[in-house]
This record gives structure tokens, C-alpha cells and sequence, in this order.
């Protein structure tokens, strides 16, 4: 698709109605292949499978592989295994978004009818080395500042203006979590982690998004595109993010889990006392279906309201 020119960018925003999501609960976990799981991974998709399993509903598996550059030979498949030995059991096929590009083209098309798009020509060093997450101030809302490559931007500012609820985190005020207009296409071409998601959301009927806290600052970004396209919102719960015990974020190389780790269901014990839900001692080495079916009996959500982090190597009083 052609870049969208300034006078393209500019529009105004329709009035929309977001479709009502279907009856049946359908989580999904979706790492990213870019290196073996870890252990804050492990407990976002203990959480999501959880809480779908204990509300009777499906958990899906996504791998999100688009950004190919980062993507490790052979990751996907050990975080397949690895989640396999654990016993966490996904309903139908994994998907790969590397396979879904023409929907999410599809996607961008839609926004460009809309006049919901603009080309922009900033990169990291314009912006002072941030990303989308540190605020775009819209420099290219009117025209690209230069010439050469350009991004796709979406106008995240006339959409998804209606109060966003968490339920674990509470009400959220979109202006404050947005950080202004977010790409939707790369320089390089690929589309964006902010559209796909979106996008995969939707066509999966993904009813409820259980996932870490680190996320919660994309939620304005998606629910402005949901509202763009037309594509129902799900409910969001942000759990707690796992980090190291002085608060930073956790070494993804320090607390990886391989297929041969995962052997060890000791594991299991600890990411469920991680998620506050108390599991009996011993159960720490209990195997995998015996831990899982008394842990979605017992499931209890709650305890992990208001919380935004959790060290990994927190224990239970």
C-alpha cells in the first residue's frame, strides 16, 4: 500500500459502534519468539489459561513472529515444548502472525478509507532515541518532516475516547496511557505489533485479554484501533509484572525455561505462589495435571488486584 499523503490524513471521525463480543470465554497467550520461554511468560500464561479454564472457556496460542529480525530459529518450537511439558493444553491450531500479513494489509486499508492515517518520516533519533511508549508529538501530522522512508502513523487521538475498565487494574483514562499516534507500519514495511494484535484479537473472537502489566501502557493505542475498525473490545486484566527482587525488569536470560527444565514442576508451584494463589506445599512437585486441575478448582483472580509488580523471587507468608 502506498504511503497515505497529508491531504489523505486528514478527516473527520465517524460515530462507531463496536459489534457485541461473543458468548463464549476465549482467552489466548502470545509469545514472541525471541528466545526460550521465561519465567515471567510462564506466569502470564498460567494466568490467562486459568482464568479461561476456570470460566469454562477455550485458550488459544498465537506466536507473535513479525518482527523477523528479532525472531530466534527455532524458539517457537521450544516454547510449544516447553508449555506441552507443563501441561498447559491450547484448543486448536497455533497461529503465527508471520502467516497473517494480508489481514493485517487488509486492516490498513480499512484505516486509510477512514482517513485515520499519515505518513511519517521521524526516526529514533528525531524523536531523541524513545519509542512510541515515551509519546509521539505528532511532528508529521501534517506532512512527512522530510523526505525518504516512511512509517504509517494512526490517529489514536479521534478514536477510543470512553473510559477503559481493567479489571484488575480499574478504570484508565485513554489520554494518559496513548502516547500519542502509534506506528501501524514500519519504515521497513512490516506492519506493527499495535495492528496485528488488534487484528488477531478480532478474528480469533478473543473474548477476554489476560496478560502482564508492562502491557497495560498499549491498551489506549488498541482500543483506539478497535474502535476504528469496527472490532469488538475484549475485557482486559493486566496482572502483575514479574521482576527482579530491586524492581527492574526481569533477565530474560537469568529466569529462561527450556523443555528440560520444564521437567521440573517445582516450577509450577512457584508461579502459582507467584500469582498469590497459595497452593498447598505439597504440591510443589506434584505432576503437571494434578497441579493444573487444583489450581483452576481453586483460582482466585482477585488476590491479584491493584497489583502492578511482583519480584520473582517472592514467597508466600
Amino acid at each position: 500500500m502506498s504511503d497515505v499523503s497529508a491531504s489523505t490524513a486528514i478527516g473527520t471521525t465517524a460515530t462507531v459502534r463496536t459489534p457485541q463480543l461473543p458468548a463464549p470465554y476465549t482467552g489466548r497467550f502470545a509469545p514472541s519468539p525471541t528466545g526460550d520461554l521465561h519465567l515471567g511468560s510462564l506466569v502470564a500464561a498460567a494466568a490467562s489459561y486459568l482464568e479461561a479454564r476456570s470460566n469454562g472457556g477455550r485458550w488459544l496460542l498465537r506466536i507473535e513472529d513479525l518482527d523477523s529480525a528479532r525472531v530466534i530459529p527455532g524458539a517457537a518450537d521450544r516454547i510449544l515444548h516447553t508449555l506441552e511439558n507443563l501441561g498447559l493444553c491450547w484448543d486448536g491450531e497455533v497461529w503465527y502472525q508471520s502467516r497473517r500479513l494480508a489481514h493485517y494489509e487488509a486492516a490498513l486499508q480499512q484505516l486509510q478509507r477512514a482517513n485515520a492515517l499519515y505518513a511519517c518520516s521521524c526516526t529514533r533519533r528525531d524523536l531523541g532515541g524513545t519509542d512510541d511508549l515515551g509519546g509521539y508529538p505528532g511532528t508529521c501530522r501534517s506532512a512527512p518532516g522530510k523526505p525518504g522512508p516512511t512509517a504509517l502513523r494512526f490517529r489514536a487521538d479521534r478514536y477510543g475516547s470512553a473510559p477503559i475498565i481493567d479489571t484488575l487494574q480499574g478504570a484508565i483514562n485513554p489520554a494518559t496511557c496513548s502516547g500519542g499516534d502509534p506506528i501501524v507500519r514500519r519504515r521497513d514495511g512490516l506492519h506493527a505489533y499495535q495492528l496485528a494484535v488488534v487484528v488477531d484479537d478480532a478474528a480469533s473472537a478473543v473474548s477476554h485479554v489476560v496478560r502482564g502489566a508492562d502491557l497495560l501502557a498499549s491498551i489506549g493505542w488498541q482500543c483506539a484501533l478497535q474502535d476504528a475498525l469496527a472490532l469488538p473490545r475484549p475485557v482486559y486484566s493486566h496482572i502483575p509484572l514479574v521482576t527482579e527482587s530491586n524492581g527492574d525488569k526481569l533477565s530474560k536470560s537469568g529466569h529462561s525455561l527450556n523443555s528440560a527444565a520444564a521437567a521440573d514442576t517445582g516450577v509450577l508451584h512457584r508461579v502459582l505462589t507467584l500469582l498469590r494463589q497459595e497452593p498447598p506445599g505439597e504440591l510443589s512437585r506434584a505432576p503437571p495435571a494434578q497441579l493444573w486441575q487444583w489450581a483452576v478448582a481453586h483460582w482466585r483472580v482477585d488476590r491479584l488486584r491493584g497489583v502492578l509488580a511482583v519480584a520473582a523471587d517472592a514467597r508466600m507468608d
